[in-house]
């Protein structure tokens, strides 16, 4: 079976309406990829409307500058790490914005068609890299850390019962060269036995997350991102497992809190002032059709905050 030509986005009706897109409206797509979202975008916000698309893979923004050219100046993509986005927006003069929207995760472009070691069902390199600015590569965790290190990465960052066991034996099947070879390695410790999720998926998910650094860099775009709205404007957020979703949660319920003292304390001393409303206590999910239709988005949140 070919390749499809894009990748289909995730939630897309849900995205235009968390984000409230209207004609001559700015936003700013900080996890680009192939610019499914950003093209859907930028069809809403036509005529007049622009959009700013930030991806650390230089890749994605070449099949995105590609694929969006017939909007001309209506699109500028640009080669940087989300966790940058306040000095590009602002770089670009790209400030305010009517919303920001971050697709986090993996996307279909690096699954799909690159060789850096991402998907467990090729043979490639064990690199990881959402950028090659980067030095850290996925060889160097699985290669190099010591047994309890890589087993707490796997627990903490993978959540993955089977850590100990999991890194027992990469440590002894050293050296591991291939995400093929790793992939096949996790499946002695966990065979599938009819599970949906191949038992590779939460050790690769751990160890992308250290390599790009991704929960620290997602903390840090979600303060800048707040700052470049304007009010009324739109943050809107999909996350794929409970780590990013976990940030994500705590991040809006912060920033939509006039007080973020200790319980108990009988007279608030943070001056914290609220900067968000949440817009929905629970997140979005996709709808049984899409999941049918687009089995990545089966574990897709998303969460809508608004700038006040």
């Amino acid at each position: 079976m070919g390749l499809e030509l894009h990748h289909t986005p995730v939630m897309v009706p849900e995205i235009m309406q968390a984000l409230k897109t209207q004609p001559g409206g700015r936003y700013i797509d900080g996890t680009l990829g192939e610019g499914g979202h950003s093209k859907s975008i930028l069809n809403a916000v036509e005529p007049g409307g622009q959009v700013l698309g930030l991806d650390a893979d230089a890749e994605a923004i070449t099949v995105a500058t590609e694929r969006l050219m017939e909007h001309g100046d209506a699109f500028l993509a640009i080669n940087t790490n989300f966790r940058d986005i306040r000095a590009t927006a602002l770089r670009y003069e790209f400030v305010p914005v009517h919303g920001v929207l971050f697709d986090l995760g993996v996307s279909s472009l690096q699954l799909d068609r690159e060789s850096r070691g991402f998907s467990f069902r090729r043979s490639d390199p064990l690199d990881m890299r959402f950028s090659f600015d980067q030095q850290l590569t996925a060889a160097d965790i699985v290669n190099e850390y010591a047994e309890s290190e890589l087993a707490d990465l796997i627990f903490h960052l993978g959540e993955d019962r089977a850590a100990r066991r999991i890194a027992r034996l990469i440590v002894q099947k050293r050296p591991i060269n291939t995400s093929l070879e790793l992939a096949e390695l996790i499946e002695k410790v966990s065979p599938r036995r009819g599970k949906r999720m191949h038992p590779a998926t939460r050790t690769f998910q751990a160890i992308r997350i250290a390599v790009n650094d991704e929960l620290s860099a997602l903390e840090t775009a979600l303060e800048q991102a707040v700052s470049l709205l304007g009010q009324g404007g739109r943050l809107a957020v999909i996350s794929y497992h409970s780590l990013e979703d976990r940030i994500v949660k705590n991040f809006i319920r912060k920033q939509a809190s006039d007080c973020i003292c200790p319980p108990g304390t009988p007279v608030c001393r943070c001056n914290h002032l609220a900067t968000l409303k949440m817009i929905s206590r629970r997140p979005l999910t996709p709808t049984d059709s899409e999941i049918e239709t687009n089995q990545r988005s089966r574990s897709a949140k998303l969460r809508v905050a608004e700038r006040i």
